[in-house]
């Protein structure tokens, strides 16, 4: 059995009521046919889901795995649902997207997104490590959209009649070799890495600026930092001459992990832009929702980072609340 939609949200429906019985009423089912139901879907999925008991059932290790990812992708598909209607409605004037972006796994997820909901419309992409040129040719109509990015708090790149929205807002992690010794660690604290070199890749926002000053609360002054492009960041890490500095959503990579920095001394802000005149509200509603879409998939990929927002939420009882910025 290939696992389907409604097969989450029924997981999702036993673990909200607790029971067996509970859920069967809501889901308007039997219990005995939701019982069976289950069943099937712990086959497919190659494990029990809940532990039933005499108080109802809890969701087992494999069940927590699983209610983990429902979090990201129920939500992610009710939007989907909500944003396919608003797309059908929007004008087909425009048949391509010019998309702009910084080198990382969000542009190539809008790519696919993008490509699946309007299968016509020609998909072309420029990458930049400058968002300031990425917002250059906004201005210029040179690019229909473009995902972006800021350390914090911090601004969007600025130019004239550019409308910027925010994406996501994720924590920064590092990137040890595997054989380091703190990999084993779930999170890193800042100042235990002070001995160590860093590798970053280029840009022309704040992002030093701000690396330098959580180095200097943690109490040291950073070593020496190499900005270079992705693979050669890479090779950094692997090697053991530098610890990286990624965003939580870094694909999984051979050689080496990443993990947490206690407390988030820093976050980055994904956002994305499009020029106000040129760019039709629905049309831009719909990337944006594709945009927030893809990020959510990109995120649910990470098991570091899948287990960095399962920790949060276990420790403040809620879903997981980054540091809110103004788009």
């Amino acid at each position: 059995m290939e696992l389907e939609l409604r097969h989450l949200k029924t997981i999702r429906a036993i673990a909200d009521a607790g029971s067996l019985t509970r859920a069967a009423t809501d889901l308007g089912l039997a219990q005995p046919a939701l019982s069976a139901q289950l069943k099937r879907i712990e086959r497919a999925l190659g494990g029990e889901l809940f532990e039933r008991g005499r108080h109802g059932v809890r969701a087992t290790a494999l069940g927590e795995l699983v209610l983990e990812r429902t979090r990201i992708v129920l939500p992610a598909v009710t939007e989907l649902q909500q944003e396919a209607a608003r797309f059908a409605r929007t004008p087909r004037a425009n048949a391509r997207f010019r998309l702009g972006g910084t080198h990382g796994p969000l542009l190539g997820a809008l790519v696919v997104r993008l490509a699946d909901a309007a299968p016509d419309a020609r998909v072309t992409t420029c990458t930049s490590w400058s968002e300031r040129e990425l917002a250059d040719l906004l201005a210029e109509g040179r690019l229909d959209f473009a995902l972006a990015g800021t350390c914090g708090s911090a601004p969007p790149p600025g130019a004239e009649g550019l409308v910027w929205r925010e994406v996501a807002v994720d924590p920064v992690f590092a990137m040890v070799p595997e054989d380091h010794p703190l990999a084993h660690r779930a999170e890193l604290d800042l100042a235990e890495l002070a001995d160590e070199e860093w590798a970053c890749v280029p840009g022309d926002g704040c992002f030093g600026d701000c690396f330098t000053a959580a180095c200097a609360r943690a109490g040291f002054t950073p070593r020496r930092m190499y900005e270079t492009d992705t693979a050669s960041l890479v090779h950094l890490v692997q090697a053991g001459r530098a610890v990286g500095m990624c965003r939580a959503t870094f694909p999984t990579t051979p050689g080496i992990v990443t993990r947490p920095l206690t407390g988030t001394p820093l976050t980055w802000r994904h956002l994305l832009g499009w020029h106000a005149v040129t760019q039709h509200e629905e049309t831009a509603a719909t990337v944006l929702a594709q945009a927030r879409m893809a990020h959510a998939g990109v995120a649910a990929g990470s098991a570091s980072y899948t287990e960095w927002l399962a920790a949060r939420r276990d420790t403040s009882g809620g879903p997981n609340a980054l540091p809110e910025a103004v788009s």
